[in-house]
């Protein structure tokens, strides 16, 4: 292994010294501090500066816009944080072809604002846009409730850019919506925590901007009418864009359904879905309701965790009643918004100790049905609590895809599942 003085000398070589700096406390990665934080300017310079940290034995861990830093396990080390901040070209915008090339540095918000001149958007509605990059999206899999219409980033990219720890650039896709040449690398590195390889640019398909929107909104007086509605919703010739509901400890449930459309269109959705829920009042609701999924991740106390809950569809008055349940006898206060797709974002407020438990018991009961718990973000105490549960008969197949594309355990080591 290099020496600390030459690691530095050879980083500063590749990236320029006035790229690389000494880890400030605010640049600690669960507790774990880092020696450096490299900006390369190029995706060369990423790649090499990969190169040079695998070649030292020294881990890195990649960074966009730090809104996820401690979502995932805390890292088994971390000594040099490769940030992609000043990757944050629009390379191609193919207005035409409805698709655009971009770096991973980007935010969402600067993306969306510069399709939105071309009346288009990034199908997409990720946790605090203003600051998450589309490469930090894409290594967590975030997704929010336009998943419902427009599939998660796996079905939204088309084409990624690697940096691999050998220092490889590795491609694949490309800039057309059909496209089946080669493996299929932009799924395997969404959602992989970047314990694969840093994106440093993507491409993505594209949808054009909706003409209006209409938000309604409904209640019911416990969760299995609200699932017998949602499920009748689903099954229905309604063209909605998106569907939420809301519960928490003690509170009766409510949900709201996006339209989107011309006038007309919005009219006549608003007047099916009226006659379809019967009796059940419904109500007009501004833009910000979707807004709710936000709040949850921006309340977050010391002693609150921020949790992915999965389940069945069919299973939503299943999921509610266990909350309710486990949540008031072990005085866990807990608030979600859950997507008809089946995955609901939880705050859950409460002791360390009682909330450890509640977590396990929780997973338990999830994976029991069929569904998981995640773990996005954990109070300090409880740093030991495993951020993904059980992987199942998956985990050798994802540590040997590991092993293949990372062999020295440089990126990211100990995050991610099982581990990894």
């Amino acid at each position: 292994m290099l020496g600390t003085k030459l690691i530095q000398e050879e980083l500063s070589a590749i990236a320029g010294g006035q790229n690389v700096r000494a880890a400030l406390p605010e640049d600690a990665v669960y507790g774990v501090l880092p020696q450096w934080v490299v900006e390369p300017e190029t995706e060369e310079q990423l790649a090499a500066a990969l190169s040079c940290a695998n070649a030292a034995g020294i881990a890195a861990v990649p960074r966009g816009g730090g809104t996820k830093m401690d979502w995932g396990n805390p890292p088994k080390r971390a000594d040099l944080i490769l940030s992609t901040a000043r990757l944050h070209r629009i390379v191609e915008h193919a207005w035409a072809d409805l698709t655009v090339t971009v770096e991973a540095g980007c935010t969402l918000q600067s993306l969306q604002s510069t399709l939105a001149e071309h009346g288009q958007r990034l199908a997409f509605d990720g946790l605090w846009p203003e600051h998450a990059t589309v490469g930090g999206v894409l290594s967590t899999n975030d997704s929010g409730v336009l998943r419902l219409r427009f599939g998660s980033l796996r079905d939204l990219i088309i084409g990624v850019t690697l940096a691999l720890p050998d220092g490889t650039l590795a491609k694949s896709g490309g800039k057309v919506v059909k496209n089946v040449a080669g493996y299929d690398l932009p799924k395997l590195a969404t959602g992989a925590l970047g314990t694969l390889g840093i994106i440093t640019r993507a491409v993505f398909r594209l949808h054009p901007l909706p003409w209006g929107a209409r938000t309604l909104s409904f209640a019911t007086d416990n969760a299995a009418e609200m699932q017998q509605l949602i499920l009748a919703i689903q099954g229905s010739q309604l063209a909605h864009t998106a569907l939420q509901f809301i519960c928490a400890a003690g509170d009766s449930p409510r949900a709201d359904i996006l339209f989107e459309g011309t006038k007309a269109g919005l009219d006549a959705q608003e007047a099916e879905l009226r006659k379809l829920l019967g009796s059940t009042s419904v109500q007009v609701e501004s833009g910000a309701a979707w807004n709710r999924r936000q709040e949850l991740a921006d309340s977050l106390t010391e002693k609150a965790a921020l949790a992915k809950l999965s389940f069945l569809p069919a299973d939503f008055a299943a999921a509610a009643g266990s909350l309710q349940a486990m949540g008031s006898s072990q005085k866990i206060h807990w608030q979600g918004v859950f997507q008809a797709t089946g995955i609901g974002t939880l705050r859950l407020d409460g002791e360390i100790a009682q909330l450890g438990k509640f977590v396990e018991q929780l997973r338990s009961e999830a994976e029991r049905r069929g569904g998981s718990l995640v773990v996005l973000r954990r109070p300090a105490g409880l740093r030991a609590l495993d951020s993904w549960g059980n992987p199942g008969d998956a985990l050798p197949l994802m540590q040997a895809v590991k092993h293949r594309l990372d062999p020295k355990n440089t990126l990211n080591p100990g995050r991610f599942v099982g581990g990894i």
